[in-house]
């Protein structure tokens, strides 16, 4: 078993002045910028357009690579972001909960939303499908949003975008097309290297402080266990005891923490449960430079799967 932990982090909206400093910027020069635009929401949903779009359109992150979805808060560029786009692309499933107020501030009747989720086979929420008890009054929802840790699932988001960019942009059809095909293909080998690699570990278990880690453990035989369903809670008493129990009766071999969080908070901890400290990247932050190439998805992912092993032992 291993103990994947994360930051707590929290987000608000400012729509109401978003609105107003929008409204008073002066109107965009059309022809400064003809490029289809395409706006998305966090940091998978970024990488997986950008692949798909190519040079065929222009997308601008919504939530800086540096902050993650619970972290958001709106911005008057966002609204002039929204009003200019032909294209929203969201991972969806609630992740996104802020987007609803957003969009409708907007007021772009043309904009075309992507919801890169539909159609993908998702898991319940641990907080309304296990037995611990849990009751913080807040969660993701009944399904659990962090499909793109699976490269299958998000073979299927790729696709979804694909078609719902040809939709709303005909004219590049053929390379969002040969686009999409050529990410697809990577994401698929990259299915089968970590399958190979984890192969040995069916069955383990792992647990995240926070609940982002079923769909990557399903697709490999793996045991996903939590401590608090989303970042921005701390755990209760009895979640802490829970843990320790396991943690007593399992080969425990390292907690894992993620990037965001470092491991200030987490070496005293390891101390005294007498494992190491590696780290697994949800992905849901990067830096700049990284959130502007594709394969940015793909090594992150290799590099978890090796720390991974190393905190099983290899």
């Amino acid at each position: 078993m291993i103990i994947l932990l994360a930051r707590a982090g929290a987000f608000s909206l400012a729509l109401a002045l978003a609105a107003c400093s929008a409204a008073r910027q002066a109107p965009p020069d059309a022809a400064a910028d003809k490029a289809f635009k395409v706006v998305t929401t966090f940091l998978p949903i970024t990488l997986f357009t950008r692949a798909v779009a190519g040079d065929c359109a222009t997308v601008t992150a919504l939530i800086p690579p540096s902050l993650g979805p619970h972290d958001f808060q709106a911005k008057p560029g966002d609204l002039t972001a929204l009003r200019q786009a032909g294209v929203l692309v969201k991972n969806g499933l609630e992740m996104e909960g802020f987007l609803g107020k957003l969009v409708a501030a907007a007021e772009n009747p043309q904009l075309v939303v992507i919801d890169s989720s539909r159609g993908v086979a998702t898991l319940e929420s641990a907080e309304h499908g296990d037995d611990h008890g849990h009751d913080h009054g807040h969660d993701h929802g009944a399904v659990n949003p962090h499909i793109w840790l699976d490269p299958l699932r998000a073979v299927q988001q790729v696709a979804t975008i694909r078609d719902g960019l040809i939709q709303a942009d005909p004219s590049c059809a053929d390379g969002y097309r040969r686009n999409a095909a050529a990410f697809t293909a990577q994401l698929k080998q990259l299915n089968s290297e970590i399958a190979s690699q984890l192969e040995p570990y069916r069955g383990k278990t792992f647990v995240a402080f926070h609940d982002f880690a079923p769909y990557f453990a399903q697709r490999y035989g793996l045991k996903a266990d939590y401590l608090v369903d989303v970042p921005e809670l701390n755990p209760a008493p009895a979640d802490l005891q829970r843990v320790a129990a396991e943690v007593k009766s399992s080969q425990l071999k390292a907690l894992l923490s993620e990037p965001q969080e470092g491991n200030r908070s987490f070496n005293t901890l390891a101390k005294d449960l007498g494992v190491k400290v590696v780290v697994f990247d949800p992905m849901e932050t990067a830096t700049e430079e990284a959130s502007r190439n594709p394969a940015t998805y793909v090594s992150v992912m290799r590099r978890n799967v090796a720390d991974l092993r190393q905190a099983f032992g290899q």
